[in-house]
């Protein structure tokens, strides 16, 4: 069996509790326009393409079977050429160009996390699967989690929901805690903001909740979206009678600018700023006081 991967972070202490390995999966239904992972766009590996560290050595060229790569002048990339076969990242000298994820077989993941399992039952982290959207590979993440069930293990899902409920009961047994994105709750709001409706995101959430299990919900704070109060009393309206454990509100910032970059796509807050810690403040006042539950400002 094979999963879709594009990173492996070692020593999270945000992706749940304690000191976790974070393994991020591939293919996302959404769009959100603040997305830090674009490279999770597709379940295809794409190509990061940093023209400030080539050095036009021309390896790339060579490499390149569809002729995506070109020096003439200059290092000239046709990315509607490319197919993602990373020949030209394994030959470039300088990580100018690096695939953005390949596959990775659940021994492969394996290895890398059970290498920080000391630091794990130590500080009662464990190990989240994140994305993109884990449940979109379903099989794989049971995979993944049956391993750290089998070594004791604190094990983590992040999802933005917007997947069959059948994902759901794939993995549910096997999860000590799930992480689920509200972004919105207006249906207008939410299309606007990520290119897809929430009923199917709000109904799974309502399910997940009668089961039981615990669950952080993570709310996106992004100025022109997000950033608005009554839409933030509506998340708490909706969420009042069955809270999570903990409601975090996660600030808005730029850095994954460069990776849009680096893949050809344009990113569309460049000039929208982080909202002021005092309006997450003001924010966090105004859920606290509709739930009971723990909010967290993120």
């Amino acid at each position: 069996m094979q999963g879709s991967i594009f990173d492996i972070q070692r020593y999270s202490s945000h992706d749940g509790p304690g000191i976790r390995s974070t393994v991020f999966f591939m293919g996302c239904p959404l769009r959100c326009r603040w997305c830090h992972n674009p490279e999770s766009f597709s379940m295809a590996p794409g190509l990061y393409y940093t023209p400030e560290d080539c050095i036009g050595c021309g390896l790339c060229a060579a490499s390149c079977e569809k002729q995506a790569h070109r020096l003439a002048p200059g290092h000239q990339f046709d990315r509607s050429l490319c197919i993602g076969c990373g020949k030209c990242a394994e030959v470039c000298p300088t990580g100018a160009l690096k695939l953005t994820g390949r596959p990775h077989t659940v021994d492969e993941v394996w290895e890398i996390l059970s290498r920080d399992i000391p630091f794990y039952a130590s500080s009662g982290g464990g190990v989240t699967l994140s994305g993109g959207e884990v449940l979109l590979q379903p099989e794989f993440a049971k995979a993944l989690l049956t391993r750290g069930k089998d070594a004791g293990l604190h094990t983590a899902v992040d999802t933005a929901g917007a997947v069959p409920w059948e994902a759901f009961e794939t993995v549910l047994p096997l999860a000590d805690l799930f992480l689920y994105d509200i972004k919105a709750v207006s249906p207008a709001l939410h299309r606007r903001a990520t290119g897809l409706e929430n009923g199917r995101i709000l109904e799974n959430y309502q399910r997940l909740r009668a089961t039981g299990v615990p669950i952080w919900v993570r709310v996106p704070i992004i100025p022109g979206y997000t950033d608005d109060e009554v839409e933030l009393l509506r998340i708490a309206e909706f969420l009042k009678g069955q809270e999570p454990q903990r409601v975090e509100l996660l600030r808005f910032h730029r850095m994954a600018e460069s990776k849009y970059r680096a893949l050809g796509l344009t990113y569309e807050l460049a000039d929208t700023a982080p909202p002021a810690m005092e309006d997450m403040e003001r924010y966090r006042a105004l859920i606290e006081k509709e739930l009971n539950c723990d909010i967290l400002i993120g």
